[in-house]
């Protein structure tokens, strides 16, 4: 099989997969360069270049998929791509999504967070086929696994990493089949996408909510206004503890710690970044009017 794919590193591991199962890849679309924190698409680029395929970090045109479909592409495989796919039927026979949530719950362009803020029992990945309508195409093939009480958005982002690779392997090696027993979605969930507002946190509620929260976003950042600025929080603890501290009042530093008083105890915040105050403004705008 034949296939191009649209992806950056975070699905590396599908781009991989699909190559050990034998099949011939004819080009890589990706996305321009991320902040390295969070992946990028160099390990993507290099394993394309390491096949001699040609590479794309332009947005995918109608032009582009004629192109795939005179030079036999039998597949186009997307996961985790930013832009929209052009009409990719009748040019190309084949497209499939690998979309992070076990649909059809959280059809959506990043739905990790809010899996962990709804305290999900179970979460997983699934493979679809790529319809018009977002991540609503009917389903080939999904893997699920449990969370923990305590996941947070760094464990949750390498579980759906490494689940989307043994699912990508599955696909690739029965494709076929998969392709023509897949099952419609009905109804689901569509989960919009994250907002600044959805990121803030109230230093007012219980400690265990707080921390919820920040596990959700993890290094991503949460946001929180602390001692009159706003930080961008990415890793915290905390306890119950009776006090009479107002919500939000700075009760102890150290280092790079601060610890805040709460509705029911205490978060230390341990790992944040000061927003400057331009940008902070703006942010604060936003909140106040959500």
């Amino acid at each position: 099989m034949r296939f191009a794919i649209a992806t950056y590193d975070r699905y590396l591991g599908i781009f991989e997969a699909f190559c050990h199962a034998g099949w011939v890849p004819m080009k890589l679309f990706t996305v321009p360069l991320r902040d390295p924190e969070f992946g990028d698409q160099r390990a993507s680029i290099a394993l394309a270049e390491q096949k001699g395929v040609s590479i794309q970090l332009s947005r995918m045109s109608p032009r582009d998929i004629a192109d795939l479909g005179s030079e036999g592409c039998d597949v186009l495989v997307v996961a985790g791509y930013d832009w929209k796919v052009p009409q990719w039927n009748p040019p190309v026979k084949h497209a499939i999504n690998f979309h992070p949530s076990p649909l059809p719950v959280g059809r959506g362009a990043y739905p990790l967070p809010r899996a962990i803020l709804e305290n999900h029992a179970t979460w997983g990945v699934t493979c679809h086929r790529l319809t018009a309508r977002i991540d609503a195409g009917e389903i080939l093939a999904a893997e699920h696994f449990p969370l923990r009480a305590d996941e947070c958005h760094e464990s949750l982002d390498l579980r759906v990493q490494i689940a989307c690779r043994r699912l990508a392997d599955r696909v690739a090696r029965n494709f076929a089949e998969l392709w023509q027993t897949a099952a419609p979605q009905g109804e689901g969930t569509y989960w919009p996408k994250i907002t600044l507002a959805d990121k803030w946190v109230d230093l007012s509620r219980p400690v265990d909510d707080l921390l919820r929260h920040i596990r959700a976003y993890g290094r991503t950042g949460s946001l929180a206004n602390v001692a009159g600025g706003c930080h961008i929080v990415k890793h915290a603890t905390g306890w119950r503890e009776a006090h009479e501290h107002p919500a939000g009042t700075v009760i102890h530093r150290y280092a790079r710690a601060v610890v805040v008083a709460v509705a029911d105890g205490y978060l230390a915040i341990l790992d944040s970044e000061v927003v400057p105050a331009h940008l902070a403004a703006q942010i604060m705008a936003i909140q106040q009017a959500g």
